[in-house]
């Protein structure tokens, strides 16, 4: 893949971003996710790619835009893998709260896992542990080995974890062994890749969120130099029979990095919408200008590039089924 198409994806990240920031506080996750898809596609047709989703806003029949098995791009570039996330934290941007973010990942053709949306248990690390630790082992033997790895205590280790009920276990199995733990509110995504990033306090990313998210954060990981590890956790037979029709054969096997993101080059773009683990949301300056915040990364060159930018609103071409939707909501 050129290098060029980072900043290409990167606008059509900061465009999502853009439109989906008016409906913060406004309650309307629907219309919010509505905001970012609408934008993200219509962007998609000004990048040189033959793309096509692999992880998207759904099925063809359950999603009007962004479907998984669409055709992306102006088809004027390499044929490349798309996971995207028009906008990672739909009930965040209607809440008013923290880490949504707009999200894009391409890889070479056929390196995406198709990741059916489901929950994944996830055990995300930076460099210095990437390859030296096992989802399979218990969490109690991860965190020595961590701590033996890095030439930590246990009481200087840190370990993120989403605060949900579900991992009520794994945080009495941290409290025990006497490990910092850092709850996070919302952002998956962000969470693990927190995991990785040179200047985090985080060592590591524990517990289950989104198989897609989970995609895309190795995604990132991959580009960081870090790894994450996966295994699907299907609930009952419907969820079994998913994961076969997506060519899963045994759900309950760890995935590695080859599994989700391949071993080709993978280029990653997000854009803040409300602020979060390291990156900002989306700031409005006065009625004409915005300014957003962007991470663009690639695996090849393992380069991180933050990106502030100061747009011009009247001069964006923010889609009209947002645009019309956000003039009723102001009235």
């Amino acid at each position: 893949m050129e290098r060029e198409l980072a900043l290409e994806i990167v606008r059509v990240t900061e465009l999502g971003a853009l439109s989906s920031a008016r409906w913060i506080g406004r309650g309307d996750k629907h219309a919010a996710d509505e905001a970012a898809t609408t934008a993200i596609r219509s962007m998609f047709d000004s990048v040189s790619i033959d793309g096509t989703v692999v992880i998207g806003e759904g099925e063809m029949d359950e999603a009007p835009m962004l479907y998984i098995g669409e055709r992306v791009g102006n088809r004027n570039g390499p044929s490349v893998d798309v996971a995207v996330d028009p906008l990672e934290g739909t009930e965040v941007v209607a809440c008013g709260l923290h880490n949504a973010q707009s999200v894009i990942a391409i890889a070479d053709k056929g390196s995406l896992l198709h990741a059916p949306d489901i929950y994944m248990e996830k055990l995300a690390c930076g460099p210095e542990l990437a390859g030296r630790l096992s989802l399979a082992d218990p969490a109690e033997v991860t965190l020595h080995n961590a701590a033996r790895i890095t030439g930590k205590s246990l009481s200087e280790l840190t370990v993120m974890v989403l605060d949900r009920k579900r991992h009520e276990r794994l945080i009495a199995i941290l409290r025990e062994a006497g490990v910092r733990i850092k709850l996070l509110g919302h952002g998956d995504v962000a969470g693990a890749i927190a995991a990785a990033l040179p200047d985090s306090d985080v060592d590591l990313y524990m517990g289950s969120g989104g198989a897609p998210e989970g995609v895309l954060a190795a995604a990132a990981l991959r580009c960081l130099g870090g790894e994450l590890q996966g295994r699907l956790l299907p609930e009952g037979p419907v969820e079994m029979q998913r994961c076969l029709q997506m060519g899963l054969d045994h759900p309950a096997r760890v995935l590695s990095m080859e599994d989700m993101v391949g071993t080709g080059d993978v280029i990653f773009a997000a854009t803040g919408v409300t602020s979060g683990e390291f990156l900002s949301g989306v700031r409005f300056i006065g009625k004409e200008r915005a300014e957003t915040h962007s991470v663009i990364m690639r695996a090849q060159s393992r380069t991180i590039r933050y990106i502030r930018s100061i747009h011009f609103l009247p001069g964006k071409e923010i889609p009209q089924i947002a645009a019309a939707r956000q003039d009723a909501a102001w009235m």
